[in-house]
């Protein structure tokens, strides 16, 4: 296991996606300043952060339950970018749709290898 979470990739590109969105929303509508812009930043900040806190929780089984609220808060974002998309068209989405791709891959796979690491443990 790597020392801190700050050296696993899905953290890092988590990071990335989470200043990617900040970017992306600052031109957003002010009249979405406490709708899509809140919601979307609250998801993407989500991500890295039950990331880091499951790490730090140092059980298998607490680790990939925070994991799994990094996923649907993924999922989230997803959703909420694709109703940017349709709303606010002229931004561009492309490093952020990609970056968060990126992180969901990496999280499915997170997931599935520290998932048959627990059924393999021994009480």
């Amino acid at each position: 296991m790597e020392k801190s979470y700050k050296q696993l990739v899905v953290w890092q590109r988590s990071i990335e996606l989470v200043n990617e969105i900040y970017r992306i929303t600052q031109n957003f509508p002010t009249i979405e300043k406490f709708g899509l812009v809140s919601q979307m930043r609250r998801c993407a900040v989500s991500i890295p952060s039950n990331i880091a806190e499951g790490y730090k929780r140092r059980k298998v089984g607490e680790y990939l339950h925070f994991l799994g609220i990094a996923d649907a808060s993924s999922a989230e974002l997803e959703t909420q970018l694709i109703i940017s998309k349709t709303n606010y068209s002229l931004l561009n989405y492309n490093k952020a749709e990609a970056l968060l791709i990126e992180v969901q891959k990496m999280l499915f796979v997170l997931i599935r290898r520290l998932s048959e690491k627990t059924t393999t443990l021994r009480p």
